[in-house]
């Protein structure tokens, strides 16, 4: 069985020869023809993954408790541009605004959202959810197209989706991963070309075995230039939560999602999400090289239950039914556990600031 982006992608590779991991990735999830963001409805219980939003309002309201904090923080400036890039069905948006409206409303009457969504599909979906605040909102195709001012930006599961470039090591050091055609005209992992710069690794290149793979994303590093870029020209604080290492290393973590399972990622190129870790040392270097404030990181474990999740669990529980009790319990140990289809410790959280600040519940930097 072959998909269409699958047939087209061969033809690129007979074309053209092979093809880097960055682009296979951007085919897959947004060809404007068979892309996955294009074609699918990836999110909630009919879709192919659940979002932390989407198993409990209580993601929502705790991050939404945040940026009040985060705006309280910096003096409580007027004229705020509240920004999500990626908003998925606008489910957590929904939830921030509401918990935002309830406990500061002098907040909610000033600041105006911005969604940077490219989707007209999603857009739509998001224009129903978040139906009650329409005379709020505005859309953007582009990051750079939101309105100058002070920025508060929420970015969940935004770094994860963007493409990827891939290394392995070779007896004649690392060279770019590629996507080829086998034998059998199926398409397969090979080694290209390209080399890297052994100075980006994280460990001399001696002491690494063949076969090993290292992940770099200029991609990333410039989306992190970007939001950093304009918290330093208009001052703000942007809240990053994603799943990923804290620690720069090796290793292939790029991984295809299909109906809730993994699917190996050369199977269903543009019916599979494709997604890798984020490398949070990473992102949290390129905060610092442009002066901007980095907080974090912790898990996304302990970044909720920092901000009163077990708490607000407790109040939302409290009149309930047993069997809602339980359902709020289990979304709870869902969204901050740790262990097998848990995210309290796959999910890390940073926040980047100008000017600095020292932020809850992140340990204040000495």
């Amino acid at each position: 069985m072959s998909t269409p982006l699958a047939d087209k992608i061969k033809s690129l590779i007979r074309i053209n020869g092979p093809i880097s991991v960055t682009d296979y990735f951007a085919l897959c999830l947004a060809d404007p023809e068979h892309g996955y963001y294009r074609t699918r409805e990836p999110f909630g219980r009919h879709g192919d993954f659940i979002t932390a939003p989407e198993i409990s309002q209580l993601f929502g309201e705790m991050v939404g408790i945040f940026l009040v904090h985060a705006w309280q923080r910096h003096e409580q400036p007027t004229g705020v541009r509240l920004v999500e890039i990626g908003p998925g069905r606008g489910t957590m948006m929904a939830d921030m605004l509401r918990v935002i409206k309830r406990i500061t409303p002098s907040l909610f009457d000033d600041l105006h959202v911005h969604l940077v969504e490219t989707s007209e599909r999603l857009r739509g979906v998001q224009r129903v959810t978040l139906e009650a605040y329409s005379t709020k909102i505005s859309w953007h195709d582009s990051f750079e197209d939101v309105p100058e001012g002070f920025t508060l930006i929420a970015a969940n599961e935004l770094f994860d989706a963007i493409p990827i470039r891939q290394f392995v090591k070779t007896p004649t050091g690392f060279r770019e991963r590629v996507v080829a055609l086998d034998a059998e005209d199926e398409l397969a992992f090979t080694v290209g070309v390209a080399t890297l710069d052994p100075d980006l690794l994280p460990a001399p290149v001696s002491t690494i075995p063949d076969g090993t793979i290292f992940e770099l994303s200029p991609a990333r590093q410039a989306v992190m230039q970007t939001l950093c870029q304009r918290l330093k020209e208009f001052g703000g604080t942007a809240l990053i939560i994603d799943y990923g290492h804290m620690v720069t290393g090796f290793g292939d973590t790029m991984q295809a999602v299909r109906q809730h399972d993994f699917d190996p990622p050369l199977a269903n190129p543009g019916e599979a999400d494709l997604t890798s870790h984020v490398d949070f040392e990473d992102l949290a270097k390129v905060a610092l090289s442009m002066g901007v404030h980095v907080n974090g990181g912790l898990r996304q474990g302990e970044f909720l239950y920092g901000l009163g999740l077990a708490e607000r669990a407790a109040a939302l529980a409290r009149d309930q039914e047993p069997v809602d009790q339980r359902l709020v319990a289990a979304a709870v140990d869902r969204l901050a556990g740790e262990g097998a289809g848990k995210m309290g410790e796959l999910f890390k959280v940073i926040a980047v600031s100008s000017p600095a600040l020292n932020l809850m519940p992140f340990r204040p930097v000495e």
